[in-house]
């Protein structure tokens, strides 16, 4: 029980900083995001007192969704009828041609009000050294790494870095084109609210999905 008081205090102690003593819009996020992870890295039994949940739902409601954006077949786009070429142009990425959605820039961009926006590619870093050049996007958003060999036979290669970045309790989005079973069954598994947003690789991020997306996260935070 004495854990349980601790984890509660420290929350409200954290909120209630917020209110007394307005910070710059960085720290205030630090200082929420250090009350998130306090939150999250503590299991919440099912004898937990009323209020502790209420602190843990509040936070929860108070922290953006994070958004992991896969880019092949959601932002560089392949398949499509040469004759009805999507808006977009052609880049060169290591050598390698990509075809890159100008939409889905936008749409990333019109997302971030809602979304902590997180790369969730085999490009992984590659994506900062590219895409905020060729798309307009800004410089610097974070990326999942991804082991060679994960030893994850049972699940997606991507779940694991997934899993390791949101933590338990943080509710998540996740825009790919390659979303198997074993990605659905991890999703409906889940304590917190998930998303997962197929994508077609001729199509990519659309006005569409932005809907859906923007309505889930509005229903997820109470901002609707």
């Amino acid at each position: 029980m004495k854990a349980h008081k601790d984890w509660h205090d420290a929350c409200v102690e954290q909120m209630t900083r917020r209110r007394s003593a307005p910070l710059p819009s960085t720290a205030r996020l630090t200082n929420l995001s250090q009350a998130v992870r306090f939150a999250q890295a503590i299991e919440i039994p099912g004898d937990a007192s009323p209020e502790a949940r209420f602190v843990a739902k509040l936070v929860q409601m108070l922290e953006k969704p994070v958004l992991f954006v896969d880019i092949d077949g959601v932002i560089s786009l392949w398949g499509f009828d040469s004759n009805a070429r999507p808006a977009g142009a052609f880049h060169n990425v290591d050598g390698v041609t990509h075809f890159l959605s100008s939409d889905a820039g936008n749409h990333l961009l019109g997302l971030r009000e809602r979304f902590e926006l997180v790369w969730c590619s085999g490009w992984e870093e590659k994506a900062d050294d590219h895409l905020p050049y060729a798309l307009s996007l800004p410089a610097g958003m974070p990326f999942l790494s991804f082991g060679r060999n994960p030893g994850r036979g049972h699940g997606h290669w991507k779940l694991a870095a997934i899993e390791a970045y949101a933590g338990p309790r943080r509710a998540l989005a996740w825009i790919d084109d390659a979303h198997d079973d074993a990605c659905h069954a991890w999703a409906a598994q889940r304590d917190a609210p998930t998303l997962l947003v197929t994508t077609t690789p001729a199509v990519g991020l659309s006005a569409a999905h932005v809907d859906e997306l923007n309505a889930w996260a509005d229903a997820t935070t109470g901002a609707g």
